[in-house]
């Protein structure tokens, strides 16, 4: 990138913070969390001469990476108030949440596509791409509500990270059948399976004997605490990335892991988290609402509307069906399952990835794959507006929620 091209992307971010600091000014005054302004501000420019500039290869990459960044910051953040302990006392549930808000919409996605003449093994595939959340888009707004350690802040980020897993199988076994098409493929579960054991080992190694040794190396300063943090965070979220677990898996390990040391830290410690807690909601997250909004593709919707409509429809209602299996189960509340099931039907990068190598490899056809990424487009919208509208209503039920005691198993 040129001198001159650096200039004029620096200048168009600052637009683009002008612009979602006037929107985000009018959203706080409707109660609805001011990272959103990102969101709106990227969906409305998109078809401006402003938004075909910044999506030009010379912008899209560096602005795809702050937005790999916004990721990272935003789920270390999170992964820093997560309480092992209460994940712990509802893994029960969350189990239990996990399967049925997944197999529910796999279900009715396989039989819309059966329904429609495609065949057993690509209805499985875009079943399955009806099944992963995107917790990166729904967290930060638990957070602006200060629902993260409630009940319905423990289920989703606890769904959500059990659903990574789901991900994970889901992409492998795409590049697996495209593998085998190609005369290819083998090896590449066993791969996950041993970098999945050396991500494990190495986090528990970590946890166990590397932080608290690190910690003492340097000063116990704001700026040392900041570079270890650092460490961790590219470290474990570029481990992650590199094995095939996602990021998302590895930013939330590497804050879970990081707690104990900021709590032990005390004033730096708090220091730090609020400063983590600025990049990530000033700067770096506002890049990644803005990069999702600026890829929507609104027009899909209008190109191949009845596909797109039903793949949306059998996730987001496959999903609340799912959840609220739970409420005659005693497990969750009418209030927490609607807003559950709302908050785990958020996706994004999942099924666009599957279908760009589906169609990459001539499984699908160009309507096919259009209307899946419409489909997930339409959620990206729909879902965040729909879930700070509902936290906003019941938010103070749902936080007095968490102190009702929750199951450990099975009924």
């Amino acid at each position: 990138m040129t001198e001159l091209q650096t200039g004029e992307l620096l200048l168009n971010i600052a637009l683009f913070f002008a612009l979602t600091y006037i929107m985000a000014g009018f959203l706080t005054r409707l109660r609805i969390p001011g990272i959103l302004a990102a969101l709106l501000v990227a969906m409305a420019v998109h078809y401006t001469p402003f938004g075909d500039r910044l999506l030009s290869p010379e912008f899209k990459v560096p602005l795809n990476f702050l937005s790999q960044l916004g990721v990272l910051f935003l789920l270390f953040f999170i992964g820093l108030q997560i309480d092992p302990a209460e994940m712990r006392k509802s893994s029960g549930d969350i189990v239990w949440l996990t399967v049925l808000n997944t197999m529910v919409p796999f279900i009715f996605g396989m039989v819309i596509m059966l329904a429609l003449g495609y065949g057993w093994l690509l209805a499985f595939v875009i079943g399955m791409t009806r099944m992963p959340t995107a917790e990166a888009v729904i967290v930060p707004i638990l957070d602006e509500f200060q629902m993260i350690r409630t009940r319905v802040g423990t289920f989703i980020i606890g769904a959500g990270v059990l659903d990574d897993v789901i991900e994970v199988f889901l992409v492998a076994f795409v590049s697996i059948w495209i593998g085998e098409k190609a005369g290819g493929g083998e090896g590449d579960i066993l791969g996950i399976l041993i970098g999945s054991a050396a991500f494990i080992l190495l986090a528990w190694v970590s946890y166990r004997w590397l932080l608290p040794r690190l910690v003492n190396w340097l000063p116990r300063r704001p700026r040392n605490l900041m570079l270890l943090s650092m460490l961790i965070l590219f470290g474990f979220g570029g481990l992650s990335e590199y094995v095939e677990l996602g990021m998302v898996v590895g930013a939330i390990t590497a804050g879970v892991l990081m707690r104990p040391v900021f709590n032990n830290m005390g004033r730096v410690g708090e220091q730090v988290t609020r400063s983590i807690q600025s990049v990530s909601y000033g700067f770096l997250g506002l890049m990644f609402f803005f990069w999702v909004g600026l890829n929507a593709d609104l027009e899909g919707m209008f190109r191949e509307p009845s596909l797109a409509v039903l793949l949306f429809l059998a996730a987001f209602f496959g999903k609340l069906a799912g959840v609220f299996i739970m409420v005659p189960m005693k497990r969750l509340t009418m209030h927490e399952a609607m807003v559950i099931g709302i908050g785990l039907n958020a996706r994004l990068t999942t099924e666009i990835i599957v279908a760009q190598l589906l169609l990459t490899a001539g499984l699908i056809d160009i309507r096919l794959f259009t209307a899946l990424i419409t489909a997930s487009s339409v959620s990206t919208i729909v879902v965040p507006l729909l879930f700070a509208f509902m936290i906003r209503q019941w938010g103070d039920n749902l936080r007095q929620s968490h102190k009702i005691v929750t199951h450990g198993g099975p009924p």
